[in-house]
């Protein structure tokens, strides 16, 4: 047998003594302090290109100072974006907006979600324009308020500071940063929206201390070595030796000045005015005589202007001032993306591309950008003895380092590289050669029934194609009897889970009724940047057009924070030509957000809750619609109905830690009576003949929905029956959810996968 060493707990050491019960000196680890002055400090700015391909959102900016980490605008799929490149958010201290629009902040309640649920304590302040209060009013609505992290309005040009002591963790160590504000003529007081209020960011770094000399020390008669230490702090000392006082200047050499950064958001050429005639970056230009004085040396500047704003003359004629910086043009112009944002994702697109091409597109091939012009790549070069010659367009993770000092300038070498389609699939064949022979099968199957007719496939109203019909016309249901693919295309946009995912984005259904419109089921965040790498920029615009309304199950953010960037596109696009607002169903709380948040921008939309689309309602709307032909809504049958409020009846029983809501509402608002009539007319124009809600095991106010065809006629004038879908949402198993299931054609059902449960209470 063999003999284990046996090791027991070792009571007096752990008290502190040893074996003689002498006590024990123990070791104290001191702290790690911040030394913003060492000369290992690391300092960089960074391009994260949220958006590059897609141009949905702008990108954002990261400066890492030291031990510091800011960001500059939360676009919608920041997340997903860090999680693909393997950037860590949980080191964020401060997040600064340069605008409050959809465009900077569409990321900004999931980033808060993730860092309060990491739990780590550790305070976010986010830094804004005074309408960020409007933003943070409206994310309480869905958003808990542990949530929420410290708001500070910027009001005012200057430097940030943070007034509570408490947030001491939070103040600024490396850096100090001002902001300027950008308020065009006409904006306070005017009917231009909050939105509009810019901030130009300028981040200056602490200079490097000089080297300390000490034999020009001893020469001056310096031999009490702690006043070296003064010397260095700055101070001036009597000489040991001498009748003299000692300067730190006669000892020391001369500083490293600090890097300094400005962050340059200009919308519109009335910011661009704005900022021509604003005196606080004066200091700061090359031929300013204050700045040879005070020795403040712009290193980079980052434009995120659109091409209109940064190609004008005035604009270029105002970047002269910083002849001796680096200009990084972030914008939305760049030449078509070769390289993928999401290069996880766009792999495997591409490798279910060569699998079965009729039903995944191939990687980003839709995805148009503006053409480029010279004009556009020279914009900076008008004088050829300047610096301004090296501005460059931004590259997706482009850093400027701006310490060590030695290594000061651009860093490409983060930048990814190229990613084609054929290269992914090379892999693939070489990783495993079967999939050439399943993928021939594949295209087998789809070409089989050669014998029947082929059917047009319209994937933009401008572009058709042609295909056979997916199935055997001895096997289909009756109500896909004839059934073409220009009907009906269900596209899931997302179906990760609330989590970010670089593979997967989250929740967001997009029915393609192609000539009679669309619908969107839930909304996530990074819905329209999914539509555009399906659809390509056109292709998407034209779906957001198009769509006929949007369908929100429940109030949890994965599901709907992508809607205010699909509806603001939407505004902009049919914005001078006549059209009804768009209808956004959902539960009453989403309402709560939509309505706040339009004192910021306003939305262009309707909504409507998703109680008063439940089939008892339905009801109690055709019998209203019969007995009130003049829409004059007598409401006699519900004692709890009080000057036409809706009210709901609701059977609640407990079902673990959820309770679940039978739900019938008596239509009593003359403003929904009507909603519902424009609802009943667009879906009726789409093609569909119900929308009905129900409820479901979640959290409180959680839908399923079923989507009805209207029936049609074949050739031969045969009634065939329409088409059913049901969505899930979120949900437990419940007799709700089954008994709409009954008669399905299609169902979605929502689940997260075995694994991603384990380890779960």
């Amino acid at each position: 047998m063999v003999k284990t060493k046996e090791f027991k707990f070792n009571e007096a050491r752990a008290k502190g003594t040893d074996r003689s019960s002498k006590p024990t000196v123990m070791k104290k680890f001191p702290l790690k302090h911040h030394t913003a002055n060492s000369t290992n400090t690391t300092a960089y700015i960074q391009i994260l290109g949220v958006g590059m391909d897609t141009h949905d959102t702008m990108p954002s900016i990261l400066p890492f100072f030291d031990r510091q980490r800011f960001i500059f605008n939360a676009g919608e799929g920041l997340q997903r974006f860090c999680a693909e490149h393997k950037i860590k958010l949980s080191k964020i201290d401060h997040i600064c907006l340069s605008r409050v629009c959809s465009e900077t902040v569409g990321g900004l309640p999931g980033l808060l979600l993730t860092l309060a649920g990491m739990g780590d304590g550790v305070p976010v302040n986010i830094w804004g324009p005074s309408n960020l209060n409007l933003l943070v009013d409206a994310m309480k609505c869905f958003i808990p308020h542990h949530s929420m992290v410290h708001t500070n309005l910027v009001s005012h040009t200057g430097p940030l500071q943070i007034d509570s002591s408490a947030a001491v963790a939070s103040k600024f160590k490396d850096v100090k940063i001002s902001a300027i504000l950008l308020q065009p003529n006409g904006v306070e007081g005017s009917d231009v929206k909050p939105s509009d209020v810019s901030v130009i960011y300028v981040c200056e770094l602490h200079e490097i201390k000089g080297k300390f000399y000490k034999e020009k020390a001893d020469a001056l008669g310096i031999t009490v070595k702690t006043k070296y230490k003064e010397l260095t702090q700055g101070k001036s000392v009597k000489s040991d030796l001498l009748d003299i006082t000692v300067h730190p200047n006669d000892v020391m050499g001369a500083p490293v000045p600090g890097p300094i950064v400005i962050i340059v958001d200009c919308p519109t050429s009335s910011h661009a005015l704005e900022l021509i005639s604003t005196q606080s970056l004066t200091d700061y230009y090359s031929d300013s005589s204050n700045q040879s004085q005070s020795g403040k040396i712009v290193n980079c500047v980052i434009h995120l202007g659109p091409a209109s704003v940064v190609n004008s003359s005035h604009y270029k004629k105002w970047m002269k001032n910083f002849s001796s910086a680096q200009h990084a043009r972030a914008g939305h112009v760049m030449n078509e993306v070769q390289n993928p944002i999401l290069k996880s994702s766009a792999r495997i697109t591409a490798q279910l591309n060569y699998l079965c091409p009729h039903l995944f597109p191939p990687m980003s091939s839709s995805i148009q950008h503006p053409s480029s012009t010279a004009s556009d790549f020279n914009f900076l070069c008008e004088d050829p003895t300047s610096k301004l010659c090296d501005g460059i367009f931004a590259e997706n993770l482009l850093k400027f380092i701006l310490r060590p000092h030695a290594h000061l300038g651009l860093d490409r070498s983060n930048i990814p590289s190229p990613l084609a389609a054929s290269a992914v699939i090379d892999e693939l064949l070489l990783e495993s050669p079967d999939i050439a022979d399943a993928a021939q099968h594949v295209s087998q199957l789809w070409q089989k029934p050669a014998e029947t007719k082929e059917c047009a496939i319209s994937i933009q109203d401008s572009k058709v194609m042609t295909d056979k019909p997916i199935l055997d016309e001895n096997s289909v249901p009756s109500c896909l009897e004839n059934i073409r693919r220009d009907e009906l295309e269900v596209t899931f946009l997302g179906t990760g889970s609330s989590q970010p995912s670089k593979y997967r984005n989250v929740t967001a259904i997009y029915f393609n009724l192609f000539s009679n419109g669309s619908l969107l089921l839930d909304c996530g965040e990074g819905t329209l940047a999914q539509l555009k790498r399906r659809y390509g920029m056109e292709g998407a615009e034209s779906a957001v057009r198009n769509l006929a309304c949007i369908w929100i199950s429940h109030i949890h953010a994965d599901h709907h924070v992508g809607l205010v960037r699909v509806l603001t596109l939407r505004r902009d696009l049919l914005k001078g030509v006549s059209h009804d607002p768009l209808i956004v169903l959902g539960p009453s709380q989403l309402k709560r957000f939509l309505d706040a948040y339009q004192r910021l921008e306003d939305l262009d939309m309707q909504f409507l809750d998703n109680k008063a689309t439940t089939l008892f309602s339905w009801e109690t709307f055709e019998l209203d619609n019969e007995s009130n032909k003049n829409n004059e809504l007598v409401i006699e049958r519900d004692e709890d109905v009080k000057n036409g409020n809706l009210t709901s009846c609701r059977e609640s029983c407990s079902q673990g830690s959820s309770k679940r809501l039978k739900i019938s509402v008596t239509v009593a608002k003359i403003e929904t009576f009507a909603l519902l009539n424009r609802l009943k007319k667009v879906l009726n124009e789409a093609g569909i003949e119900r929308l009905i809600s129900f409820p479901v095991v979640h959290c409180p106010e959680s839908f399923g929905v079923v989507l009805k065809a209207a029936d049609r006629i074949n050739s031969i004038g045969k009634a065939i029956p329409g088409w059913k879908v049901v969505y899930s949402g979120d949900t437990r198993p419940c007799s709700e959810m089954i008994e709409a299931s009954q008669g399905a054609t299609i169902l979605i059902h929502e689940q997260l996968l075995r694994m991603a449960w384990q380890g779960r209470p």
